[in-house]
């Protein structure tokens, strides 16, 4: 299968006829405009999972309460999901955006910083933590990341760690933190999603919050980053005002 078909397959298959992949992350380069986009949703289950939402300000997005008295695990729920950099665009799933951020402004790598953090503790999901990175100050490079619990032993943590080449035009690799529904959820298997991208990050954000599960969404965000350098532009969605 042609890899621009096969994005939008993965497109149909993991997200629209999927209730759950929970939270996810993308990240390429758009269709037809000479700039780079971050993806980034969150999906819940329990009120206190559906009561958030993003706020976005300048180059960070965060999660915050949209009724604090429902939220629980708010060490696990409430983070900066994207943060910046110069040069650099970062996305995850929880505090490790943090966490990479330091590591990097320390000239540290994105593998390192990863390796001082393990799964969510949230027994009995274990919810994988994902991150990525799209380094700007030369040629082009990503890194995505997950971190599962063993499923020999959840008590311990199986890193992966990609390294793949620039994806073309219109097009992105992703990671969720689920494989779909289930009790325990199933963590998300397998190396990154292609995915495609639209050629604004308004067409792109019509896509993927279109894509999910209407019962489960939360709110979505995606960030444009100008190829040329300049200041970013996020756009978010959420369920909840």
């Amino acid at each position: 299968m042609e890899i621009r078909e096969q994005a939008h397959a993965n497109l149909e298959r993991h997200l629209k006829r999927n209730p759950y992949p929970g939270r996810g992350l993308v990240i390429g380069r758009a269709e037809g405009a000479d700039a780079w986009q971050l993806v980034y949703w969150i999906m819940g289950r329990s009120e206190s999972s559906r009561s958030r939402r993003f706020v976005a300000e300048a180059g960070t997005l965060r999660t915050e309460p949209t009724d604090p008295e429902r939220l629980e695990n708010p060490s696990l729920t409430l983070y900066e999901a994207m943060l910046e950099l110069p040069g650099l665009q970062l996305v995850s799933n929880g505090d490790q955006t943090r966490t990479v951020q330091e590591f990097l402004s320390r000239q540290g790598r994105f593998e390192d910083a990863l390796a001082t953090r393990e799964r969510e503790p949230d027994a009995p999901h274990y919810t994988p933590r994902i991150a990525g990175l799209l380094d700007l100050r030369g040629s082009p490079e990503l890194a995505l990341a997950i971190l599962k619990a063993s499923p020999a032993d959840p008590a311990r943590t199986d890193r992966f760690i990609y390294r793949p080449a620039a994806p073309p035009a219109g097009l992105g690799l992703g990671l969720t933190t689920y494989a779909g529904d289930g009790d325990p959820l199933p963590s998300y298997r397998g190396e990154p999603l292609w995915l495609p991208l639209g050629g604004s990050p308004e067409q792109t954000l019509e896509r993927f919050w279109d894509a999910l599960d209407p019962g489960n969404r939360v709110a979505l965000a995606v960030k444009s980053v100008p190829a040329a350098g300049g200041p970013s532009r996020l756009l978010v969605r959420n369920r909840h005002p």
